[in-house]
């Protein structure tokens, strides 16, 4: 019997969610790079422009990004004049992020990568078809990290 897990064609639900994310993965990228942006930077942007300033931990959280990693992203915006990193006055140990006037202006200019995957990825499906892609994804991901937060005995 063929190992499954060596198939080039395996076509479980996991290995096509693999795929997907992948492929959206570097569709953003693509959309993203005559800006000098990647999807990380584009995450932080989109926080920081549609919800205001944020605490750099809380990004970190909400973005689920290792804190090493969102710091080199915060680094680059900033260096780039998109983004401002202060000293959150109620805990002088924390940073809040706060988008730039010039950071302003790049995301009113910038194409939504996220619109763009959608209307491609699912431009013939039905709505009832997207919703039930949506809710079985949505609760096997609940399911599997359920699962990791009962640790290694479950």
């Amino acid at each position: 019997m063929a190992d499954k897990q060596a198939d080039p064609h395996h076509e479980s639900a996991g290995a096509w969610a693999k795929k997907y994310h992948l492929a959206t993965r570097m569709m953003m990228e693509s959309v993203l790079r005559p800006h000098d942006l990647g999807p990380t930077q584009w995450y932080v942007l989109y926080q920081l422009a549609t919800v205001g300033p944020t605490s750099q931990r809380d990004m970190g959280l909400l973005l689920q990004v290792e804190r090493a990693t969102l710091t080199g992203v915060v680094a680059a915006l900033v260096r780039k004049g998109l983004v401002e990193q202060t000293t959150d006055p109620a805990d002088q140990r924390q940073k809040v992020l706060t988008i730039t006037k010039a950071g302003k202006a790049l995301w009113r200019k910038l194409p939504d990568p996220i619109a763009l995957i959608l209307e491609t990825a699912f431009a013939d499906e039905s709505e009832a078809d997207i919703a039930t892609t949506a809710r079985v994804l949505r609760t096997a991901t609940g399911r599997l990290t359920e699962w990791l937060s009962k640790g290694d005995d479950a």
